[in-house]
């Protein structure tokens, strides 16, 4: 059957594929296709490979006008949440046409909450063991021409999905997403996490999509045109961000991603230090295994690699100022040199609230705005714990956590 397994090369820890796109008629398998060559296996790098993937062009220039759209939710132990997120699709003025939840093995009833809101269940035979290990089982079953991927503990404003489609009106164009902002904003680490995705997703993925580079379509809430999808091999688990590292290979495959901010979602944010710690270790892992598998990619592609290299730059540089240049300079110096760890906070102050007056939030994003100081320190010592963990030690992070 077309689509199986059986004519998309798997994606692992040992293998990356450089892919060249021409346009072709696939004569054994009848009609008019897009096909992939030159499969670069990577533990022989001087052999082009033999594999050759055939695509439907229907599937890899889908009118988003006219495409079939599936939701995949991949769900372990969401029984508190799963039912709001189904409904969140079902009340949408553009509704999907198929809703698939991937119960994960779970034990707490969630399955059974999904299906009787009316959503295809599919549980595997064992945990998958990831978030792309659920997606990568539900992709067989998908036949449209688009697929979404949504948390499980995500809900949508009602007019997201009608939002982002458009996006693909460019046929390059293979991945969208949308705005993120916390479904709720009551602890510390939650209003941190708010006004640090306000500030994200009002400025840096302003810029990056600008430039048609979004430095990642963000797996809690994004949409893909499904020929490019199988042409990436789905969902790597390679490295803990599934969605990070498909969105790179997407760059890589020639594609182009869209940030759309009018489409919104609501996810629920790690509401204490132990989930978000968990959170915070496989994002910060992630990011640098990512680009341990990707750099030979991305250094071809100037701007994702001036944009990863700043990230990565500053991300670090950062970590090491306010965890221990400012605090010796404190004590050994001055303690006026406190005052550097919030020196910044006019550049972060204003975007945050230009955007929160827009959503009529002002208030909440004042009182926050001291929460995500205290955020950035614990981000900053994770992810130097990280860098010494994976480039250092050698020991990379290889388990799944779920961060809320």
């Amino acid at each position: 059957m077309f689509g199986s397994r059986q004519h998309c090369p798997k994606r692992g820890y040992s293998r990356e594929f450089n892919v060249k796109l021409v346009s072709g008629v696939g004569h054994e398998l009848g009609g008019d296709f897009l096909s992939t060559v030159e499969t670069v296996d990577q533990r022989r790098p001087e052999r082009i490979a033999d594999e050759v993937l055939y695509v439907p062009r229907a599937l890899a220039e889908a009118d988003w006008r006219t495409g079939t759209l599936t939701v995949i939710v991949p769900a372990y132990n969401e029984a508190d949440h799963i039912a709001d997120t189904v409904r969140s699709l079902q009340e949408q003025t553009r509704p999907p046409d198929s809703i698939i939840v991937v119960d994960d093995f779970s034990d707490d009833g969630t399955g059974e909450i999904a299906a009787a809101l009316g959503a295809t269940v599919l549980r595997p035979p064992a945990n998958t063991g990831s978030k792309a290990g659920a997606q990568n089982f539900a992709i067989e079953q998908v036949w449209t021409a688009f697929v979404m991927i949504l948390d499980a503990d995500t809900t949508l404003a009602a007019d997201a999905i009608e939002k982002i489609l458009p996006a693909f009106e460019d046929p390059a164009v293979a991945a969208a997403c949308g705005f993120v902002i916390p479904r709720h904003v009551h602890s510390l680490w939650e209003r941190g996490r708010y006004v640090e995705y306000l500030f994200a997703f009002s400025f840096h993925k302003q810029v990056q999509d600008f430039y048609g580079r979004p430095l990642i379509s963000s797996g809690c809430f994004s949409v893909y045109r499904c020929g490019p999808l199988r042409q990436a091999g789905g969902w790597g688990q390679r490295t803990m961000a599934e969605d990070m590292d498909l969105t790179w290979t997407l760059y890589e495959l020639g594609y182009r991603v869209r940030f759309i901010p009018e489409a919104v979602s609501y996810p629920v944010e790690p509401h204490d230090l132990d989930f978000l710690r968990k959170q915070l270790t496989r994002w910060s892992h992630a990011f640098i295994q990512n680009v341990r598998v990707h750099w030979r990619g991305i250094v071809r592609m100037p701007y994702l690699f001036s944009a990863v290299a700043v990230a990565l730059s500053d991300a670090v540089l950062a970590s090491l100022v306010f965890l221990m240049a400012l605090p010796l300079l404190a004590v050994t110096v001055s303690p006026v040199f406190l005052v550097g760890y919030v020196v910044d906070a006019p550049v972060i102050a204003v975007p945050v609230l230009i955007a929160a007056q827009r959503r009529g939030e002002l208030v909440k994003a004042l009182v926050s705005l001291p929460a995500f100081f205290v955020l950035r320190l614990v981000n900053g010592y994770l992810l130097l714990k990280a860098l010494v963990l994976e480039l250092v030690l050698r020991q990379p992070l290889t388990t799944y956590e779920k961060g809320h």
